[in-house]
């Protein structure tokens, strides 16, 4: 596998060290603010949030579940200070410490209890997300192709506020500008040559982004391009609004008794597809280790070998796919992700710095638009490795 510069947060004015010196610190405070954590919560993650910007990292107590695994994954990073360790890595392990620090793992009364809930169940709940499922009607008297499309292109922008079905239903979607690299007719023309295999999904956010991934699987069970879907989850709370197992059942319900029928109806099929063992919901401890996809352990590697397509959504799954480094964007996608055990495409929106597979004149506009086009969210790509 080629190689690259590891992208680390201890660059002033750098995305990676705005993330723990201004978005983490505004993050905390919504979480202080949306819970009534007493005094012991809120003091350890104050001191959470001053560790990971001025001091060193440390491993989780000996008495955590997963002491012994986080020593592994930390090996030769411990005592370090936080913004000199890979920026994945690092971001990653404050999640996990996060939790910790508000007593998620226990075995206090805030034992299992998602400190994200709160925007999760917001969200889900909004007028926003009846009028999309409205919208979603509205596809069904498109042509089959153009159907399809717009579920993908859905899925695609399901957590960009602006995007929505009801925009990809009326507007034909976002411009060709902010889709910078479209290979969906690859993916479409794979799942058709392999039709009645196993796809695999795994997931990014939960709420309005969820809710589109749910349709878009209900579409490949019900046009027969998937016989199995498997979608994967995070086995706990991470990175403010990643999907849990508690998300897809709140989804799956959401859809159910929505008012748009259409909607009611994809969320019935879902309901028996899981009844039935044709979507099946699995996670593993890996989905929340600060390492890219290039590490996974043999048997999760085993899980996706022989799929026909895994499709990887968002940002976070597109850096542990490709590496969370400072590749030349112009790289092959396909360079970058031979490592991984099954055909693979990647539905993601860009909100971070990794980038490959654009080609030159795009690079070449974008860099020339005077906006930070990889950071901003508002461009888009659909790439896909068949290699294997």
């Amino acid at each position: 596998m080629p190689s690259a510069p590891v992208i680390c947060s201890d660059v002033p004015g750098s995305f990676a060290w705005g993330v723990f010196h201004e978005r983490h610190p505004k993050l905390v405070q919504q979480v202080l603010d949306a819970m009534p954590y007493g005094p012991a919560e809120r003091a350890a993650v104050k001191r959470l949030l001053a560790e990971s910007t001025t001091g060193v990292l440390e491993p989780p107590a000996e008495s955590a579940h997963d002491h012994a695994q986080w020593l592994e994954w930390g090996e030769g990073l411990w005592g370090r200070p936080w913004g000199e360790v890979p920026f994945l890595w690092a971001e990653s392990y404050f999640y996990r410490r996060l939790l910790d620090a508000i007593g998620y793992f226990g075995p206090d009364v805030w034992q299992g209890i998602d400190p994200f809930a709160p925007f999760k169940n917001t969200e889900l709940a909004g007028t926003a997300v009846d009028d999309e499922l409205a919208a979603l009607g509205k596809l069904d008297d498109l042509p089959d192709t153009r159907r399809a499309e717009a579920l993908l292109s859905s899925a695609l922008w399901g957590n960009r506020a602006d995007l929505s079905f009801q925009i990809t239903a009326e507007a034909g979607g976002p411009t060709v500008s902010d889709l910078v690299t479209d290979e969906s007719a690859l993916l479409w023309a794979e799942l058709e040559r392999t039709r009645g295999g196993r796809a695999c999904v795994v997931a990014d956010n939960a709420g309005r982004e969820l809710l589109p991934d749910l349709v878009l699987i209900d579409h490949l069970l019900n046009s027969g391009l998937a016989a199995q879907v498997v979608l994967y989850v995070k086995p706990q709370p991470y990175y403010v609004s990643d999907a849990t197992m508690a998300d897809v059942l709140a989804s799956v319900e959401r859809l159910r008794t929505a008012p748009s029928e259409t909607a009611a109806a994809v969320g019935r099929r879902l309901w028996h597809a899981m009844n039935g063992g044709a979507l099946v919901v699995r996670t593993h401890p890996f989905f929340c280790a600060p390492l890219p996809f290039h590490d996974m352990p043999a048997d999760l590697r085993a899980e996706f070998t022989g799929a026909a397509m895994t499709i990887l959504k968002g940002d976070l799954n597109y850096r542990r796919l490709v590496g969370d480094q400072l590749w030349p964007p112009t790289a092959p996608f396909t360079e970058t992700t031979s490592h991984f055990p099954s055909p693979v495409t990647a539905l993601r929106t860009l909100k971070s710095d990794v980038i490959v597979g654009v080609d030159a004149a795009t690079v070449t506009r974008l860099d020339s638009s005077g906006t930070p086009w990889r950071t901003n969210g508002r461009h888009a790509v659909v790439q896909v490795d068949l290699r294997r």
